[in-house]
Parts: C-alpha cells; sequence; structure tokens
C-alpha cells in the first residue's frame, strides 16, 4: 500500500484559483481532475490519496468530499472552514453529515497568508483549533519558515491536536539555505503531536535543475527530527509539475528514504498518513 498525503484538483469553470500568477505557474492555469491523476498514480504504484483544499472557499470542501464518496481513489480530504467562526464545532458536524462527509480527515487554512506571524496563536483560532480536536480531525499547516515558531507553539497549546506540517514548513531549496529553517522544524518536531509530510519540495527547488542531492540535506534533517513514523509522503500534484512529472515525484520520494528500513518506508508510504488520517 502506497498513500499519496497530499494533492489537489481544480475546475476553473467552477472557481479561479488566484493563487496560480506568475510565468513560473502558468502551465497550472488549465483545470486538473482525478481523471488525469488517476493513471499516474496507479502507474507510480499508488493505492489512497488524500485530497487538500486550494481556496478559502466554503463551497470547495462539501465538493471534494462529494468526489471523495464517488472516486475509490481519494482515501481521505483536507478540507476548510473559517476556524474563527463561532459556530465553529457546528459547522464541523455538519460537514461530516453531508454525502462523502465521512472522508473529511482535516481542516487547513492558508496560513501563509496571513500577515500576522502569530495569526495561529490568536484566541478565537485557538478556539476553533480546539474544535477541530474535539471533532476527531487532523490540522494541516501550510506555512512559511518564519511561522514555524507559532506552530510550535500552537502544538504545546494543544496537545490534543494533530498538527501536520505540510511541504517541511517550505524551507529555501533554491537558495541552499538551511538555518534557521532547520532549528525552527526541530522545536515544531520536539512536540509528539506534530508530523510533517515530505511534499512539495521540488518547488521550494529550482524547478528546472532540481535533484534529489539538492533535497536531501531538507529530508534527512525531516527524518531525523520527526523519524519516519511522523513523516508522511506527499507529491503536491499538480503544483509539481511545474517542477516533475508525477512520476518522478514518486521516484526521488523512495530515493530519498532508500536507506530506511522495509517498516521505516512502510511508514513514510502508508502508516503515518493511515494513522493520522484515520484512512
Amino acid at each position: 500500500m502506497t498513500v499519496d498525503a497530499h494533492h489537489h484538483v481544480w475546475d476553473l469553470s467552477v472557481r479561479d484559483q488566484d493563487w496560480i500568477r506568475g510565468p513560473q505557474l502558468r502551465p497550472l492555469r488549465r483545470n486538473f481532475g482525478l481523471a488525469d491523476l488517476e493513471p499516474q498514480a496507479r502507474a507510480a504504484g499508488v493505492d489512497r490519496t488524500v485530497l487538500v483544499q486550494t481556496v478559502t472557499v466554503a463551497e470547495e470542501t462539501p465538493e471534494f468530499l462529494a468526489l471523495a464518496a464517488g472516486h475509490d481513489l481519494v482515501a481521505g480530504v483536507v478540507g476548510w472552514t473559517d476556524l474563527t467562526r463561532p459556530d465553529i464545532a457546528d459547522e464541523l458536524a455538519r460537514l461530516r453529515a453531508l454525502p462523502g462527509g465521512t472522508f473529511l480527515k482535516g481542516i487547513r487554512h492558508q496560513v501563509q497568508s496571513e500577515p500576522d506571524p502569530q495569526w495561529l496563536l490568536r484566541q478565537d483560532v485557538r478556539r476553533g483549533l480546539a474544535a477541530v480536536a474535539a471533532a476527531g480531525l487532523a490540522y494541516d499547516l501550510v506555512v512559511l519558515p518564519p511561522q514555524l515558531p507559532a506552530c510550535a507553539e500552537a502544538a504545546a497549546r494543544l496537545p490534543q491536536l494533530t498538527f501536520v506540517l505540510d511541504h517541511l514548513g517550505k524551507p529555501p531549496i533554491a537558495a541552499g539555505e538551511h538555518e534557521p529553517w532547520a532549528t525552527a522544524l526541530r522545536a515544531l518536531a520536539a512536540h509528539p503531536n506534530t508530523v510533517a509530510k515530505l511534499s512539495g519540495l521540488v518547488t521550494e527547488a529550482d524547478p528546472a535543475t532540481w535533484t534529489t542531492a539538492d533535497l536531501r540535506p531538507y529530508t534527512d534533517t525531516a527524518l531525523e527530527a520527526f523519524g519516519p513514523g511522523r513523516l508522511m509522503f506527499g507529491s503536491d500534484w499538480p503544483v509539481c509539475t511545474v517542477a516533475a512529472p508525477y512520476g518522478r515525484v514518486v521516484e526521488a520520494a523512495r530515493a530519498l528514504t532508500a536507506e530506511l528500513s522495509d517498516q521505516e518506508r512502510a511508514s513514510v508510504f502508508a502508516g503515518t498518513a493511515t494513522r493520522v488520517y484515520r484512512l
């Protein structure tokens, strides 16, 4: 069993993806659906996936839940809802009662776009995060390196919630810089209620010239900090396609974990995602 714990889909005729800006991301300005992903996933030996939200629009999550219910490739959905709404617990219950609602496994918000580096620590946000934990869901963190300290503090304040760090916190791979990202990552990993995704790294490197050697210092740091039992593989498809086709991303992840034991690789490629997201 191999689980791709992080990918997206979108249909630009339904809504715009306003984050797709600039010449580097121009190839992403088209529709990407499960019918596009499935043959590539199957060819790469991927059995199940986790579909992750892309925009802060309430309508997207019910659409994704219905997609999951109708397609055996998708085992779980990380959706979006406004964490600060006063009826957040009721809203999470409503989402789980929708068609496909049992596929809701986590919540995510584009914290990377919040101007306040302490956004996760706001009282109204912490209240929402507590409701996510009470609902038995995980919380995905999509953040930039300067926001990692707030992630660590949030994990300390909410030990009942599992925090899932997307894309290893977007380390500055293209610049070849390791600090202060590595220190902040280790501080986050010191909290047992945190896990991380080996995802989104090829687009943090130079999309045109990256090699697995460019990624290795960062994945090795994550392996040392979290251990294989708290890491999971994600492709970040179709965003990854600006740097590499799906199959190459999977191959790179397997190469970067080749020195692990069979049991450790099983955790990275299926076990951690299955446990954390209750797939």
